[in-house]
């Protein structure tokens, strides 16, 4: 193998690689800590007198993964089709 096929070879394998870690990270950990409040739940209000709870997170101070979003919409989609595939299957 010649150095140009090596780094070929790195260049298509490692945004893979990535890939693959993000999503392994996103079934593993799908929340993440929200970023409006550093993961505690509460902000200041509009004048910064007060704390209230952080709209994003709901005051739970976790957000979902971008990744996750995918993922659950991905298999929304692919449960919708079995059950119309079922649904057909059963008129036949």
């Amino acid at each position: 193998m010649t150095l140009t096929t090596l780094l070929t070879i790195a260049i298509i394998l490692a945004p893979v690689l990535i890939t693959l870690g993000y999503i392994r990270t996103c079934h593993s950990r799908p929340f993440k800590h929200c970023g409006r409040c550093q993961g505690t739940g509460r902000v200041r209000s509009t004048f910064g007198l007060s704390m209230r709870e952080c709209p994003p997170c709901q005051g739970t101070g976790r957000r979902l993964r971008t990744g996750r979003h995918v993922l659950n919409y991905a298999r929304r989609i692919r449960q919708a089709h079995n059950a119309a595939r079922l649904h057909d299957d059963r008129r036949r």
